[in-house]
Order: structure tokens, then C-alpha cells, then sequence
């Protein structure tokens, strides 16, 4: 079979012909004098590849000779005619063949062939294997060239005119954009090399072992320096963020959620001082009611080991009696408990009518109590949730932007936080600095600004009603976030401790006789008790005092783990 002839050559003038796509960005000035200087001398010795210009329908590009046609037009000028290969060729392969010609003769620098990769990958619509293929390089080289093609122009710039090494270029490319041409200058005027260049960076890099925050999506993101160990030889070590503004947001978010847990629980705590002041001076009173209301199962197990409590207390004084004495004076109050109690006047009572019905608790009331903790703490759970799933954050912002609610989302909130989550020199721009900035944006930051906006609309839209919907349609569950503690606990009277103990399934773990004798103590033992009853875990129980639709919130089917036995390998995630 006989090999087919390359096309003859023919000549065109230089006016003719236009650079078409060339991946080289660099072209070294000394030697391109001495192409000219040979130009002159010899004349063009090899032909340039030109295709027909299909746009315009006039004249040709290059596909490969940019530096020869550069150097001609010097010695030539535009009229000057120079030996040229016309070929038909669609935009693909013209690419293509660019970028194999400049890399078979290995001229062109490692950021010309990022920039080529960025090219052949779009054409391929993403696919790395078909991009690989295309360009006869390995998957590792793709993926390397790549990860140039993110650093900013400064330094492509330095790395074409050989300012500075390969390893400098890897190092910064694991360093957020607007920061590399800072950390460039660093590197130039101190003339650093590599291994002091990496020494530096590892100094402003945070330890991600020490993070406060969910370190989930940091697994695949391009800052973990793990991501630059599979990628480049030189590299940080592992285990460190190399993107400074992400860390510290995400640290002040974590913050600023710790923060607002501590106020709802100090405010929790300040009403339960109140209720534990109101319930000193009226228990006595409750306890009277209770024997009028006449026979109940929980009232005369309160007044039994109530006599209990009385004898306890009167032992440590005067001498431990027998049990057997313990057991005469609990059965004898028991007795007394039991029998038809007379009227009681009102100069006696000193407080209430004996036919002055108490006072009924029900899952609406107790609700009542705890409407503030109630939506603070669901709105930072909807924060947390929509700062780790940048798809429902976005979703949030486009509800709400076509409900009008968007501007509820107040200015500082954003505006303060601008440096952090786009540049540090972000607020001082004008604003089509700014827009020009927000376009600029890599996917992994741009996902985390919105993910911020969708937090902040969560924390600041005026009706709760809203964020019960989003928290609904995103099946947050509060007990992710949340569960029953002392704070809580203490923002009720016993009354309603009954009620909550009641729903949550624990008088029924420890029974009818045990909590009654819970409900004798002081309001602080009786919490305590609640808290540590043995055998029983709050965790995953979500009184429906907390919930959206008043309902009580059964533990799920696989328990909630305590912290403490949460897996090491989970905790490092």
C-alpha cells in the first residue's frame, strides 16, 4: 500500500495569512531575533500549515508555524511571500494538531500545554479519557497540565520566561488565585527557591486536624494539599488547607453557630431561674390541690415518697432509724395520703379555694414556653444544612428571590463577610471590578458563596414559616444538631417536666412509682435524675415542644451515637 503524498507546498504573502489558535503564549525574544537574523539570510526553509479561513471566506490560518510567521513578517514584511502547506481542516483538528506539533518538538511550556488541555477538554465535553486520547498524554500529565491551567497570568507568565521552576509553579497552584501573584512577588524578591518556597507556604497553611467544622467537603476539594500530593512531586504535606479565607469562614461559621446555641442556652437558663424561683414558694401549695382532686395513682405516690423524703431528711439529723421503721412511717403516710381529706379554709391555704381547679399543662403550652429557642435553634440547623449542600442553598436563593423575601437577608450580613468569601480586596472594588471578580470565581468558591447566602437568608428572613418549609422540603432533622439537655429541662416547671417525661417514654422506662419519687425532689435533683436515668438515652428524642408540627419525634431507627463513640475514622472526616 502506497503512503499518501503530503500536499505540495505553495507560496502565499504574508497578508494573506492570520494566526489562528497557537497554545503557545511565550515566544523568547532572542530567539526570535535570531529567526529573523536566518530569515534574512536564508530565506523560510520549512513551509507553514495554513487551513481556509471558513468564517470569513477569505485568505488562511495558521495551524502550526506562529513563531516562522512572527519572524517573517519582521524580515519580510506583509507583502513578503513565504512557502505555505494549504490544508482543509475542521476547528478540532486544527487544535489538535497545534497542540501535538509545538509538544512533539517539546518547545512548548508546561502553562502553553494547560491551556491547550482547558481546550481539548471542553471540545470533549469534560471527558478526561477522551481528552488523554486525543492529546497522547497519560491521564496523570492531563490531569497535572490541568491543574496549571488555574494559576493566574503573573505566574504562567513567570514560569514561561523561566523566572521561576516547575516546583514553584506546583506550589502556588495549590494556593487560591488572588493570592498566588501576592505569594509570586514574595517568591521573586526574596529569591526563594522550592524548598524554602514550600517551608513558607506551610507556615500560612491551617491544620485541618485543629478545624472546628464539618470537614467533609474539604475531602475533594482542590486546597487539601492530599489533592496536590496525587497530582505534583512537590507539594505541602498532608493535612493542611491551603485556601486561608475558606478555612476562617468556615471557622466563623462554626463559631458563630457555638455562639448562638450558648446565648439560646444561657436565655434558657435565665427563664428556668425564674420558673425554679415561682416553684419554690408554690409547691406547697400544688401538693394541696393535689389531695383535694381526689384519688390519683401519681398524686399519692408523690405524697408517699414525699413522707419518704421527710423521714430522709430527718434520719440525717437525729440518727439513721431501722429500715424496718423507714418502712412503718412510709406505709403510715401512704395510709394518710389515702383517707378522705376534710375541706381546708382559705386562712389555712393561705394561698388558693380548695375548689380552684388546677391549672391543665398540654404539648401547646409547653410549646409556648420554648418559642425562641424553638426557631433559633431550627434556623441555625437550616444553616447548617444549606452551608454544606450548595445545591438546596441555591434552590433557597432562587425561592427567595422570586418571592420577594430575598432582601430580608440583612446587608452586613454578606457584606462584612465579602473579603472572606470572594477576595480580601473585594469590598474596595467598584463594582465592575466586583462583577468581573464574582465570574472569575472557581466552582469550589463559587458553591460556597451561595452556600453562604442560602445560611444567611435561613438566619435573617422574617417568617419562621419559611424556614419551616425549606427545613420540611430539605429534611433537616433537628436531632442532627440538637438534643434534650439541662438548659432545656430547666425551662419548665415539674408539671410540665411530667408531661415531656411522659411523651419521651421515660415514665415508662423507669415507671409510675420511680418518677413520682423523681417528682418529690428538688426541681435540680429531679432534672438530674431525668438527665441519668439508667439505661435510658435521650438522644434522638425530640419533645414536641421542639418539633414543627407539635409532634412528638421518636428516636430513628438506628440510634443517634453519643460523641464519645462516634468512630475515629468519622470524627477525621
Amino acid at each position: 500500500m502506497i503512503a499518501a503524498s503530503p500536499p505540495p507546498a505553495t507560496t502565499l504573502p504574508l497578508a494573506s495569512i492570520s494566526a489562528g489558535y497557537n497554545p503557545r503564549r511565550y515566544f523568547d525574544s532572542r530567539k526570535h531575533d535570531e529567526l529573523v537574523a536566518s530569515l534574512r539570510l536564508r530565506g523560510m526553509l520549512q513551509p507553514i500549515l495554513v487551513r481556509p479561513a471558513t468564517e470569513t471566506g477569505e485568505g488562511y490560518l495558521i495551524v502550526a508555524g506562529g513563531r516562522r510567521y512572527r519572524a517573517a513578517l519582521e524580515a519580510f514584511g506583509p507583502e513578503g511571500k513565504v512557502p505555505v502547506i494549504i490544508r482543509e481542516m475542521t476547528d478540532q483538528e486544527a487544535l489538535e494538531a497545534a497542540i501535538d506539533e509545538n509538544d512533539v518538538r517539546d518547545d512548548a511550556s508546561e502553562t502553553e500545554q494547560a491551556d491547550a488541555a482547558v481546550r481539548v477538554l471542553a471540545a470533549c465535553q469534560d471527558d478526561r479519557g477522551e481528552a488523554a486520547r486525543r492529546l497522547g498524554w497519560s491521564k496523570t500529565k492531563l490531569d497535572r497540565r490541568l491543574a496549571l491551567a488555574g494559576l493566574c497570568e503573573p505566574v504562567k507568565h513567570a514560569l514561561d520566561e523561566r523566572r521561576i521552576k516547575l516546583g514553584h509553579a506546583e506550589l502556588l497552584a495549590a494556593v487560591p488565585a488572588d493570592k498566588q501573584e501576592k505569594a509570586l512577588e514574595t517568591i521573586l524578591a526574596s529569591g526563594l527557591d522550592v524548598g524554602k518556597t514550600r517551608d513558607l507556604l506551610m507556615r500560612v497553611t491551617q491544620d485541618l486536624a485543629h478545624a472546628c467544622f464539618d470537614k467533609s467537603e474539604c475531602l475533594a476539594c482542590p486546597f487539601n494539599s492530599a489533592a496536590q500530593r496525587a497530582l505534583f512531586e512537590t507539594h505541602i504535606e498532608d493535612g493542611h488547607c491551603t485556601n486561608a479565607g475558606c478555612f476562617e469562614l468556615k471557622t466563623q461559621t462554626a463559631e458563630m453557630i457555638r455562639f448562638e446555641q450558648e446565648e439560646c442556652a444561657e436565655k434558657a437558663a435565665r427563664t428556668a431561674k425564674v420558673s425554679a424561683d415561682d416553684d419554690t414558694g408554690g409547691d406547697r401549695a400544688e401538693d394541696e390541690i393535689d389531695a383535694l382532686e381526689g384519688p390519683d395513682i401519681e398524686a399519692d405516690a408523690d405524697a408517699a415518697d414525699a413522707a419518704d423524703g421527710d423521714d430522709d431528711d430527718h434520719s440525717e439529723i437525729s440518727g439513721a432509724p431501722s429500715l424496718h421503721l423507714q418502712d412503718e412511717q412510709a406505709a403510715s403516710s401512704a395510709n394518710d395520703a389515702e383517707k378522705p381529706t376534710a375541706p381546708i379554709a382559705a386562712s389555712d391555704t393561705g394561698a388558693r379555694k380548695p375548689d380552684t381547679p388546677k391549672s391543665s399543662v398540654t404539648a401547646r403550652s409547653i410549646a409556648s414556653r420554648t418559642r425562641e429557642l424553638r426557631e433559633a435553634t431550627w434556623r441555625t440547623a437550616l444553616a447548617r444544612a444549606l452551608a454544606a449542600n450548595p445545591a438546596h442553598a441555591q434552590a433557597t436563593i432562587l425561592v427567595a428571590a422570586m418571592s420577594g423575601t430575598l432582601p430580608q437577608i440583612k446587608v452586613e450580613t454578606l457584606r462584612g463577610r465579602a473579603g472572606l468569601l470572594v477576595g480580601a480586596s473585594f469590598p474596595d472594588l467598584d463594582f465592575r471590578q466586583q462583577i468581573a471578580a464574582i465570574l472569575e470565581l472557581p466552582g469550589p468558591q463559587a458553591a460556597t458563596v451561595l452556600s453562604a447566602i442560602g445560611a444567611a437568608y435561613a438566619k435573617d428572613v422574617a417568617s419562621f414559616d419559611h424556614v419551616t418549609d425549606l427545613a420540611r422540603v430539605f429534611a433537616v432533622d433537628l436531632r442532627d444538631a440538637w438534643q434534650v439537655d439541662k438548659a432545656f429541662l430547666e425551662s419548665y416547671s415539674k408539671e410540665e417536666l411530667r408531661c415531656i417525661a411522659r411523651e419521651c417514654g421515660l415514665i415508662a422506662h423507669i415507671g409510675e412509682k420511680a418518677f413520682a419519687k423523681l417528682l418529690s425532689q428538688k426541681k435540680s435533683d429531679l432534672i438530674a435524675g431525668m438527665l441519668h436515668a439508667l439505661g435510658f438515652e435521650w438522644a434522638g428524642r425530640l419533645p414536641s415542644a421542639m418539633t414543627l408540627d407539635a409532634a412528638y419525634g421518636p428516636p430513628p431507627a438506628c440510634p443517634v451515637a453519643p460523641a464519645s463513640e462516634v468512630p475515629i475514622t468519622d470524627l477525621a472526616a
